[in-house]
């Protein structure tokens, strides 16, 4: 039962009115940055790290990742209007969502997000399955095979 109780204990201090403040404000100035094309999330975060320097380090996290996927979200929105991908990700994004950008469908650019997000968590799949593996065979890299990759 201790870890029902931790788990409760750590959505309580997630879903805190201050820690949600946090995420909003980091989701909205995310997608603020990440509109920009050719600023990633990756990029957004580091412009924006010194934001969180001031605050409790839980919260920091908190907004670091809205400021993650608020980029995220904000590459997909440049997608959509301009046909320009922000970041890798987007690419698809691109391709689906600039044909509905005209038409009077907000349902179906949603729609274009969502495949785009799930393509985006269907591409880590592969990586996961090949983990185990990978790890064995690094495990096993001695001085030799460091002296020969470099």
């Amino acid at each position: 039962m201790d870890i029902f109780n931790n788990l409760i204990f750590g959505f309580g201090v997630a879903l805190s009115l201050q820690n949600l403040l946090y995420c909003l404000i980091g989701v909205t100035v995310g997608t603020l940055i990440g509109v920009l094309p050719g600023i990633g999330p990756l990029g957004t975060i580091a412009m924006l790290m010194p934001i969180t320097y001031s605050v409790s380090p839980v919260s920091a996290l908190i907004m670091l990742a809205g400021i993650y996927y608020g980029a995220q979200y904000g590459g997909s929105t440049t997608a959509i209007l301009v046909n320009l991908p922000g970041e890798t990700s987007a690419v698809m994004t691109c391709i689906d969502g600039y044909q509905w950008r005209g038409k009077a469908a907000p349902g179906r650019r949603s729609r274009s997000r969502r495949s785009a997000r799930s393509r985006r968590h269907r591409g880590h799949a592969p990586d996961r399955a090949r983990r185990p593996a990978a790890r064995r065979v690094a495990l096993k890299f001695g001085s030799p095979e460091y002296f020969r990759s470099c």
